[in-house]
């Protein structure tokens, strides 16, 4: 069996992932982050959409070579086509530049590799290995072959299935309601709307939402989620995909070359993220926008946190649990506010008829919000539609 021994092994390869191997290496850590994949940002599970203003808090460089399209910003549109419109700045962490994943997970790779990062591909992690009741490393496979990595500490960024986060004894559990489960074409010889991203609300998607992220002039990723708790089948969230595109004359003669399928977590934040020698970070940490179902920007926020908090535990020579809550404190007042709102009011959202829906995406779109917000939302719907006051009464 192949051993080796790092201060610092991180699970998962994502954008989370590869930011936090990057702080940790640049803070002087030894680091090694796994991947077990063969190929880093492949297979694409995601809508692709990110803003840029955040990019440059984390250290990433805009860079053409993963920027598929540029947008104004989103369209909300309800079930009878009433639109609302926002621009990027109001839009959230996910609407603004449409990505190329497969270059731009590469990208982030890349500079944890320049960081001093040591990468290893198609290693996967099959247990944790604790002693003293601590986790101290992972047992697993590379390249076919037994391999055992120890290290000081262990960090999970191994995605919405994460197993690290749960050997190590962290609950990360979740209830059916807090999943969503999605399916996504990459369509071709269509006609998306090249100014924003949209977003189709209703029970065209039971519990969630269809989306469209333009590629280019007649390619587009349209994707749909569908609550856990609504599907009878899996193979139904591919059902009320199809049915959509076959009834919008703008996709009904789309081409798929690709098409992904998975879920994701739309749950609140984790009670806790850490523990001895163990950190979890980006979608392994329910860091997942429970609205928008992006976890791209709140995995790479965090990911940095992650790193320097990583990089100062081992310069100090302490990975205990009590030291790691820097990591706790530092994450959690940057998102754990909007993760629990956006969570309580998707409680809300999934409740919705299509006749409600008409009536805030119709209202919203005659007076306007000046900061997008689910209490300002709230707000002008509490004012032009005072019937829905006791619908909405636990969000205002």
């Amino acid at each position: 069996m192949k051993q080796l021994t790092t201060d610092v092994l991180v699970v998962g390869a994502g954008p989370a992932g590869s930011i936090t191997a990057k702080y940790a290496a640049m803070g002087g850590a030894e680091t090694i982050m796994v991947e077990k994949k063969e190929e880093i940002g492949m297979p694409i599970r995601c809508a692709e959409g990110i803003a840029k203003r955040w990019i440059g808090d984390v250290g990433i460089k805009l860079d053409r070579r993963w920027i598929a399209c540029e947008v104004e910003g989103a369209r909300i549109i309800s079930p009878d086509g009433s639109e609302f419109c926002i621009n990027e700045r109001l839009a959230g962490n996910e609407v603004g530049t449409v990505l190329e994943r497969y270059i731009f997970d590469k990208v982030l790779a890349e500079d944890a590799a320049r960081a001093g990062a040591d990468i290893m591909l198609r290693t996967a992690a099959k247990e944790v290995i604790k002693e003293n009741g601590k986790v101290v490393g992972i047992r697993g496979e590379s390249m076919g072959e037994p391999v055992e990595i120890r290290a000081k500490l262990i960090i999970g960024a191994d995605g919405f299935e994460s197993q690290i986060g749960r050997w190590a004894g962290i609950d990360t559990n979740l209830e059916e309601r807090d999943i969503i489960t999605c399916f996504q074409y990459r369509l071709t010889n269509c006609k998306p709307n090249m100014e924003y991203c949209d977003f189709y609300m209703g029970t065209a998607a039971p519990g969630g939402y269809v989306w469209v992220f333009p590629k280019n002039e007649t390619t587009a990723n349209v994707g749909l989620g569908v609550q856990l708790t609504k599907l009878k089948n899996p193979g139904e969230v591919k059902m009320y995909l199809d049915q959509w595109i076959a009834r919008t004359p703008e996709y009904a003669g789309g081409k798929p070359v690709a098409f992904n399928a998975g879920a994701c977590s739309l749950s609140a934040p984790l009670d806790e993220a850490t523990a001895d020698n163990i950190m979890l970070v980006g979608d392994a940490a329910r860091m997942i926008d429970p609205i928008t179902g992006g976890g791209i920007a709140n995995g790479c926020i965090a990911g940095r946190e992650c790193g320097e908090v990583a990089a100062l535990a081992i310069q100090s020579g302490d990975t205990g649990k009590e030291f790691l809550q820097q990591y706790e404190k530092r994450w959690r007042a940057k998102l754990e506010n909007a993760l629990f709102r956006n969570w309580v009011a998707k409680e809300k959202l999934v409740t919705l008829s299509d006749d409600t829906f008409n009536k805030i995406i119709r209202t919203l779109a005659e007076v306007g919000v000046d900061k997008l917000s689910v209490g300002n939302i709230l707000q002008v719907i509490y004012d032009r539609h005072p019937e829905l006051a006791e619908e909405f009464a636990d969000l205002l």
